[in-house]
């Protein structure tokens, strides 16, 4: 058992934490028995270490089949010692160590996308991941992280996407206007989420939405700047019916996710 808290080892896996040190390493931190469990599943060949203690794999049958599936020891620790490594305040019991994976924006083209989210500036790792979960689930093809957008790999974003990132191609960098002038290139309308948009409920009326589509999301706070939402074929907002005041990104990109969902399966 790994039970010195101290150790080299312990004290490297702990610095994934930062982003400094999952850049320079290319590796970065997966935390909980499930997440861990749907990136053996998905990424089996990127897993580099997994942690665990006596009672988490216990409790977590699941988690040793696919380690054994995946070819990998499961390494017991003491609670101490996953404290250490933990990126959270109370751990599960369970964190591997994964080499990163972003897919080049060429090869998420070659597949013939009809449905992808383009994140500009979003800096919330929850939202982030969040946004990556439910393009997941709205059976999107991709999703692009351009610009100064979050790090994909910091662990709040990999614990908000609740496996999701290892099921579908994340794309990491570029520049907005590029990206959007590769996707367009293939044959995809880009639709903006903006609060200046006209009405989603009238495109999803006209059948505008039917179409292959790359949605833009901006910053939480100032949204896309003008000159980032001209690059748009045409800009929409989620209407507010009741009394809110805002809608949170996550929640509004998930919404403009499942209604193009929706209209492509129909059409």
């Amino acid at each position: 058992m790994l039970d010195n808290p101290r150790s080299p080892r312990v004290r490297a896996v702990a610095k994934l934490a930062k982003r400094k040190a999952r850049t320079e390493t290319g590796l970065f931190l997966v935390e909980g028995p499930q997440a861990v469990v749907e990136a053996l599943r998905h990424r089996p060949e990127r897993v580099i270490d997994i942690f665990a203690t006596p009672a988490a794999i216990e409790r977590h049958h699941d988690l040793t089949v696919a380690a054994r599936a995946a070819r990998m020891d499961v390494e017991e620790v003491s609670e101490m010692v996953l404290a250490v490594m933990a990126d959270t305040v109370t751990p599960q019991g369970v964190i591997a160590v994964f080499a990163q994976f972003s897919t080049p924006l060429e090869d998420l083209l070659a597949a013939g996308p009809r449905l992808v989210a383009v994140l500009e500036e979003v800096q919330d790792p929850g939202n982030a991941g969040t946004i990556i979960r439910a393009a997941d689930a709205a059976g999107a093809d991709g999703v692009v992280l351009a610009g100064h957008s979050v790090d994909p790999y910091n662990p709040k974003v990999v614990r908000s996407t609740t496996g999701s990132l290892f099921h579908l191609p994340v794309v990491v960098g570029g520049e907005l206007p590029e990206v959007l002038g590769a996707l367009r290139g293939a044959g995809l309308q880009v639709l903006a989420a903006d609060v200046k948009g006209g009405d989603l409920l009238e495109a999803r009326e006209s059948g505008a939405l039917a179409a292959p589509t790359a949605w833009l999301f901006g910053n939480e706070a100032r949204g896309l700047r003008d000159d980032l939402l001209e690059l748009a074929d045409r800009a929409l907002v989620v209407p507010i019916y009741g009394r809110a005041e805002s809608m949170n990104l996550a929640t509004a990109a998930s919404v403009c996710l499942y209604e193009s969902a929706f209209a492509q399966r129909l059409d």
